[in-house]
């Protein structure tokens, strides 16, 4: 044999030639079992949440109708404003501008200051009256149908009855100004004190339901709250044995916070239902009263984005107070 036809594993100089062993592969981290641990917990705690609430129905029906009936109450009264901002037409119409043209202004020149006013940035629509439709609503309405046709000629100056786009003072105030310096008007008139009054009712109406709303948000915390802690307290034992183990507070918290929501949701649904149900109920004598002054009035429903904003915002409160409660109750149960 020759030199180079050496034996496998020996070198050339006669020493032989160790194997080389190959160092073991570490196995590759799965990232998808925390996450599917993750998902686990929160399905365990959703599903005991909504077991323990199935298991006490009449409990559960009466806590989510007090949180519904709580929720519907400013909601319902926010939907009552609309709708009476709508009776009789625009609220914009009530605060109504009176330009009172100079007497020698002729239907060109009235004309072209109508075209003018239009394309002001406050103004929402503006409408002509001739002196002669001015004479004949005041013979209508004042009842001196008689005595004004004994007039020689018509005294009445033509009008542009302007309807502002929004109900702001200072806005009107403006607009008033820009009115009075065109050319061809004699007079602008403006009842202030009735848009006074009109801001007020709107504004005081606002503020009624912004206090409302938060004297029964804060109803609803100490109402879900007691509700956690009545059953933070029927499973205290349960949760220190938990504890003594070695469960974590988010484990323990966890099946209380999805039973807030669940609790949000339900009074979510109350609210929404009591809202159909009370403003059904009375559209029906709306409807007949609307009738007796030749009017189609109705009030208006929930609207779908008012639902949904419902929903969430119940959720978002029962989620909130069981939070508020649990962190409150979690430093006490330490096990003895």
């Amino acid at each position: 044999m020759s030199a180079t036809e050496l034996p496998r594993g020996q070198e050339q100089g006669g020493k032989p030639q160790r194997p080389q062993r190959q160092a073991p592969k570490k196995p590759k981290s799965d990232w998808r079992s925390p996450l599917h641990a993750y998902l686990e917990a929160h399905r365990t705690g959703l599903r005991d949440s909504l077991r323990r609430m199935v298991q006490q129905p009449i409990g559960t029906f009466l806590t989510c109708l007090v949180m519904g009936i709580a929720l519907a109450l400013p909601m319902g009264v926010s939907l009552l404003l609309k709708n009476v901002e709508r009776l009789g037409g625009s609220w914009q119409r009530a605060a109504q501008i009176s330009v009172f043209l100079d007497l020698r202004t002729g239907q060109d020149q009235a004309e072209v200051l109508m075209s003018q006013i239009k394309v002001l940035p406050d103004v929402a629509e503006a409408r002509w009256i001739s002196p002669d439709d001015a004479l004949k609503e005041l013979q209508q309405d004042a009842g001196l149908g008689e005595a004004l046709r004994e007039l020689p000629q018509n005294p009445l100056p033509g009008v542009i009855a302007v309807t502002p786009k929004e109900i702001d003072k200072s806005r009107l105030d403006m607009l008033r100004s820009q009115l009075a310096e065109m050319n061809g008007v004699q007079q602008v008139q403006l009842d202030m004190q009735w848009v006074e009054r009109l801001t007020a009712i709107l504004k005081l109406g606002e503020r009624f339901v912004f206090g409302l709303t938060v004297v029964l948000v804060i109803a609803l915390l100490l109402v879900i709250g007691n509700t956690i802690r009545l059953a933070i307290e029927n499973r205290r034992t349960e949760i220190e044995v938990v504890k003594l183990v070695g469960g974590t507070d988010g484990y323990v918290r966890r099946p209380f916070l999805y039973m807030g929501a669940l609790f949000g949701l339900g009074a979510g649904i109350a609210a929404w239902a009591l809202l159909v149900f009370g403003l059904n109920w009375l559209n029906a004598a709306v409807l007949d009263l609307a009738g007796l002054y030749g009017s189609d009035f109705a009030l208006g429903s929930v609207a779908l984005e008012d639902g949904l904003q419902l929903l969430i915002g119940a959720v978002l409160l029962g989620y909130i107070g069981a939070w508020l409660a649990v962190a409150r109750h979690l430093r006490e149960l330490a096990p003895r």
